[in-house]
């Protein structure tokens, strides 16, 4: 029996996914780590490709909730989360700040999120060194949150920063970091897309990031 070349495409796509371990509608297949680690770390991804529904405020409200509880120094928490949904008068606004490779695979987000951090420390007024260090753990929250409810969540620095600071009226003393998207995952034919799109990624052995005593840079 000759299968057609759809189904074909979806099943290749599938091998793909199960190769690197990636969590599709049900399908949850391990990355290989090479020591033990949680499960939520290790399926966590940056997928593209999204249906386009909104989310509940449940569900948004959620992520944020969820990157509140992140360490920082001094328990200063510099991060700061500007959104827009989809459906929001702000919407175009957001879409506009992003570079136009983003905008093609953004469109269909629901929401997007501008990261932002606060360059000093609220009890003393001095800088904090690790201010943006502190916001990429609360990011991270958000990022696995995400993930565990079987949604988009990613990450970019492809827009205009000098545009984000202005329009959102972001004073001196914050650092601009990031933008996320987030929406629901792509189904059905959208998979097809998705098979074009993604790039599935691993990640350095601990032997290039790791050092015992003393730096080792590579050539």
């Amino acid at each position: 029996m000759v299968m057609p070349k759809k189904i074909v495409k979806h099943i290749s796509l599938i091998l793909l996914l199960a190769s690197v371990g990636v969590h599709i509608e049900g399908l949850s297949v391990k990355r290989k780590a090479g020591h033990i680690i949680l499960n939520t770390i290790l399926e966590r991804w940056s997928p593209r490709t999204m249906s386009g529904e909104s989310l509940s405020q449940d569900e948004l409200m959620s992520l944020f909730e969820a990157a509140r509880w992140a360490p920082s120094s001094y328990n200063n928490q510099p991060w700061r989360y500007i959104y827009a949904e989809k459906s929001s008068d702000s919407w175009s606004k957001f879409f506009n700040f992003l570079v136009s490779q983003n905008q093609g695979w953004c469109k269909n987000a629901a929401a997007l999120i501008v990261v932002i951090s606060k360059d000093t420390f609220d009890f003393n007024g001095k800088p904090s060194r690790t201010h943006s260090f502190d916001t990429g753990a609360s990011w991270e929250n958000l990022a696995i949150q995400g993930n565990a409810l079987g949604l988009v969540v990613h990450a970019m620095q492809g827009f205009d920063y000098d545009r984000v600071k202005k329009e959102l009226n972001i004073p001196d003393g914050y650092t601009v970091e990031a933008m996320i998207a987030v929406g629901k995952p792509a189904r059905g034919g959208d998979l097809e897309s998705l098979q074009e799109m993604e790039e599935m990624t691993q990640r350095k052995p601990l032997s290039e990031t790791v050092f015992k005593g003393t730096f080792v840079p590579k050539s």
